[in-house]
Formats: C-alpha cells, sequence, structure tokens
C-alpha cells in the first residue's frame, strides 16, 4: 500500500539495519527521536513500539544470514506510515491468539490495537509490513 498522491510526502528516513537484537534498539529509538524532530513527539512512543515489534518480527522469522532488514518512516500531513522490510518473503505474517503463558506471538496484535490501518505486502525479495498512525487533527483522527 502506498500513501495517496493527494497526501504529499512531507519527511521520509530510510535506515538499514544489521539483523542483531542490538538493531532492534537502535530502530526503536531513531523511529521515536525522528517522530519527535518531526513535530510529533505524542507519537513518538507509539512509533517506537510499532517499530520495536516490527523489527523484532523481521530479526526473528524474517532474517536472513548477510541480509539487512529496512525501517521506513514516511510522514504526511495526515499520516505516520511506518515500513519494516525483510528479505524472507516464503511466510506472511499473521496475527494469531498465543496462549497465556507464551512469550511471543503478540507482536502484531499489538500493532494493530495501536495502529488504524497495517498490512503486509509482498516484494520482490521478501516482503514489508506496514502500519500507518493518524495525526491528531486529520480527517481520519476527527
Amino acid at each position: 500500500m502506498s500513501i495517496a498522491p493527494q497526501d504529499p510526502v512531507i519527511h521520509e528516513d530510510r535506515v538499514d539495519y544489521v539483523p542483531t537484537p542490538i538493531s532492534v534498539t537502535r530502530a526503536r529509538r531513531h523511529a521515536a527521536r525522528m517522530v519527535a524532530e518531526w513535530g510529533h513527539p505524542a507519537l513518538a512512543d507509539d512509533a517506537a513500539l510499532i517499530v520495536s515489534e516490527l523489527a523484532g518480527n523481521a530479526l526473528r522469522h524474517g532474517h536472513v544470514p548477510g541480509r539487512l532488514f529496512r525501517v521506513c518512516l514516511t510522514l504526511t500531513k495526515t499520516t505516520l506510515r511506518i515500513a519494516v522490510a525483510d528479505p524472507k518473503g516464503e511466510r506472511l505474517p499473521h496475527p494469531r491468539q498465543p496462549s497465556p503463558e507464551a512469550t511471543h506471538g503478540r507482536g502484531l496484535l499489538i500493532v494493530r490495537a495501536l495502529a488504524p490501518r497495517w498490512g503486509v505486502r509482498e516484494r520482490t525479495v521478501g516482503k514489508e509490513i506496514w502500519a500507518e498512525l493518524d495525526l491528531p487533527g486529520s480527517p481520519a483522527e476527527r
């Protein structure tokens, strides 16, 4: 899914990360900083949590030795779009209902709870999972 042409991109940030646990932390911190610098500090925590969950999934389920994962943040007048791409596209993610004892399996449920829109896009190599947050005061927010 792409942002509609009538909603031009104001800011965009793309960073490639080595698939290691510290990269998830770095991606989360970077996302929070960028969103706040772009003038939306109220969305920084939600954006950081979404990046953390999606980057963690890229590390856990999308890791291919020698390949990076990418985090892309896109800001328009109405939307903050967060996308994480990884090189493994054989299995597309879907939310599941883990047992109460499970220590994993809630990432997409968290993303779905925070973002009014999210989805998966197959790429030539791998996949991209994206989520969109409405900016405060945007038409979708009213």
